[in-house]
């Protein structure tokens, strides 16, 4: 009889004692507004959550890509402008030399201003962006991830914007220099073809870099739109649902004390009255 209540007595001070452990468990929840405490309190959900956190870094670093790529677009887009401005600034001086009344001295100044747009048309080409590597690349166009299946070079290379023909637009710039010096005809008319054909390629690759710009944007707002989805599945998975946590801090609390009351209670008697 002795051994049997004692046996009792072992067993409801462990039934207490997890009572007791529940009830903190909730006040945890409660307080830090995570449901989750570690991995066994639901080995599934915790999976999906680390799933998550997985692709919500992937999101951050794309995010960061596309942010980077559109300031190296709208760099590269300023570049081309600037480029397009001198090229017709060139294209009016080669007009201008190509309808043969300019004496040497004249030509000899187009020349020279041919000469210096040449130069910096070649320091546009070498602009740096912000973290100081070359906007252009001067090999192939450096490709960038910005989602799981998106890869693309937001900003054409150094030959793509700045060669025509298999010619760059400063070494065309100073074949025209050399032609009009020289009073060379021939070579002025062609010049003038050059100087046209490079003002529109350079209009071509503004235009790729606005498509490119586009097609960031898109992506960006396409990732923005996913991180919100799995942040509130995260949220929906991870975070303490208040109101139903109290209610249950409630119902553990009632629970522990009406154990607590009884067992002692019962402690209360002696041991005669057990054996009766």
């Amino acid at each position: 009889m002795i051994n049997a209540v004692g046996n009792r007595m072992t067993r409801e001070i462990a039934r207490q004692a997890k009572l007791a452990e529940a009830l903190e468990r909730t006040q945890i929840q409660i307080s830090t507004g995570k449901r989750l405490q570690r991995m066994s309190d639901d080995p599934v959900a915790a999976r999906r959550i680390a799933t998550i956190g997985t692709a919500q870094a992937s999101m951050t670093t794309w995010q960061s890509n596309i942010k980077s790529a559109q300031a190296q677009v709208s760099q590269a887009d300023g570049v081309l402008k600037s480029t397009s401005d001198l090229l017709a600034r060139a294209q009016e001086l080669t007009l201008s030399a190509a309808n043969g009344t300019m004496g040497p001295t004249d030509r000899a100044t187009i020349a020279a201003e041919l000469s210096a747009i040449a130069d910096e048309i070649d320091g546009m080409a070498a602009t740096r962006d912000s973290n100081g590597e070359p906007l252009f690349s001067t090999g192939v166009a450096r490709v960038v991830r910005f989602d799981a299946d998106v890869s693309f070079a937001p900003v054409q290379s150094a030959a793509s914007a700045f060669v025509v023909g298999g010619n760059s637009l400063s070494t065309s710039l100073r074949d025209a220099a050399t032609a009009i010096a020289a009073g060379n005809s021939t070579g002025i008319d062609a010049a003038v073809t050059g100087i046209s054909n490079a003002i529109s390629h350079v209009a071509d690759q503004q235009a790729a870099l606005g498509l490119s710009g586009g097609r960031l944007e898109r992506i960006g707002e396409s990732l923005s739109a996913r991180g919100i989805e799995v942040s509130d599945e995260r949220q929906s998975i991870e975070e303490t649902d208040l109101q139903t946590a109290i209610a249950q801090l409630n119902a553990q609390d009632l629970t522990l004390s009406a154990a607590q009351a009884a067992f002692a209670k019962i402690n209360r008697q002696t041991l005669f009255d057990l054996l009766r």
